[in-house]
């Protein structure tokens, strides 16, 4: 597909798609709850759709396809419903680690089995986690992902409360806060102290409840905005505050020169007419916003910004290893992405246009993040777009609202 904007000059109302964090999480409570749930504006992303199909079929067999949120949130139900199923899914699925969530679920009283290698998917949940009259108190890691703390939150009321004392440092914590705000929105109180996360023994109770849109989405049209020579764009269904951490993004991309306004139903996003000079010594911890750290690196990178980027250790086990993906492309556009302290990646060298295709590695995130370079370069070829189906299927059909144009 390539990829062209006419002019550099961007205006355009986007109807973001809903959050798919979000959705996940509510229609995971919802199935806990003991009467219907009316949720509104739920995500139209292949991940939440897969959800919604797989929380409604009684087939022994749940394949989440490359969905992870799904992957670890339905092995834990499945584990508080006492429900046999076998889980798996594609390939890059089967190799992304289940193990700390699984041997969680076991030391809570659950059977389960790996069907091939120990600590990947596919796996058999042979028996449920039998109801705890005290809540059992669990120790995990926080380092590895936040959705297996999130999943075992999300089930802890169901199953005679839990007391899960967290490790090692907490990575993507507002997605934690994220969990702990819709289960108190369903009813169920918690305590967060210290390194020690407290659920009581407490039932669901059914709500309504209206999707924010999508912060993660949103940071690509801020980059788009970022390398505009101007940009005045509305993008619909945002809150602040918001549950969503890559909220993040509205100040990050402050000193590349965009404002933001939030306003009833959403956010102005505007491109300074004279923003003050780049920053010459910048660095952002992605440890609790992993999903901003590719739309950052790419548009520091178009702006010749020598950004430093840190916390990028849960980058390595996404869809892809987007760390290499991030520098195998941006070397193709004469920029470096280099690990040069333990744990901190920076940017160097000058962009130019360049005359290759955009692989995406089966990322939905490197083809959005990608995407605005369209704005620094005639014509970006981008390498299987549909890839974006995963979280943000209009994305191509909103980017044409701001007058960019798509060929096959």
């Amino acid at each position: 597909m390539n990829l062209l904007f006419p002019s550099p000059r961007l205006s355009a109302h986007i109807p973001l798609s809903a959050s798919k964090s979000e959705s996940n999480r509510a229609l995971l409570i919802a199935a806990l709850c003991d009467a219907p749930c009316d949720l509104q504006n739920l995500a139209t992303a292949r991940d939440t759709q897969t959800m919604q199909l797989l929380l409604g079929t009684e087939s022994p067999v749940w394949d989440v396809q490359d969905a992870g949120t799904t992957m670890r949130f339905l092995t834990a139900y499945a584990a508080a419903k006492g429900l046999k199923r076998t889980l798996t899914g594609t390939p890059r699925m089967c190799r992304r680690p289940i193990g700390e969530l699984v041997e969680a679920l076991k030391s809570l009283g659950a059977e389960i089995r790996y069907v091939d290698e120990r600590g990947f998917p596919p796996h058999e949940i042979l028996k449920g986690i039998p109801f705890h009259p005290a809540p059992p108190t669990l120790s995990i890691r926080g380092d590895i992902s936040s959705q297996y703390i999130s999943a075992l939150l999300m089930i802890a009321p169901t199953i005679g409360g839990l007391k899960l004392q967290i490790t090692t440092p907490l990575g993507s914590r507002p997605y934690v806060e994220m969990t702990l705000g819709l289960m108190r929105h369903f009813g169920v109180d918690s305590l967060w102290e210290g390194n020690v996360i407290a659920v009581p023994d407490q039932p669901y109770t059914a709500q309504s409840y209206i999707i924010e849109s999508d912060w993660s989405g949103a940071s690509y049209w801020y980059s788009m905005a970022a390398l505009s020579s101007q940009a005045d764009i509305f993008l619909e269904g945002l809150r602040h505050p918001s549950f969503q951490g890559d909220a993040a993004i509205a100040t990050y991309m402050e000193p590349l020169g965009v404002t933001t306004e939030f306003v009833e139903n959403g956010v102005w996003i505007r491109k300074q007419q004279t923003p003050a000079p780049y920053p010459t010594d910048w660095e952002i911890d992605f440890t609790d916003t992993p999903d901003l750290a590719q739309t950052m690196a790419v548009a520091a990178a178009a702006l010749n910004v020598p950004l430093r980027l840190s916390g990028l250790q849960s980058l390595r086990i996404k869809e892809t290893d987007r760390i290499l993906a991030l520098q195998q492309e941006l070397a193709k556009f004469g920029v470096s992405f280099q690990e040069v302290e333990p744990g901190i990646f920076a940017l160097s060298g000058a962009f130019h246009p360049a005359h290759e295709s955009v692989k995406t590695y089966e990322d939905h995130r490197m083809a959005m993040a990608f995407a605005p370079l369209a704005l620094r370069q005639e014509g970006l070829r981008i390498e299987d777009p549909e890839v974006v189906e995963k979280s943000y299927p209009a994305f191509w059909e909103h980017l044409q609202l701001v007058r960019g144009k798509i060929e096959d």
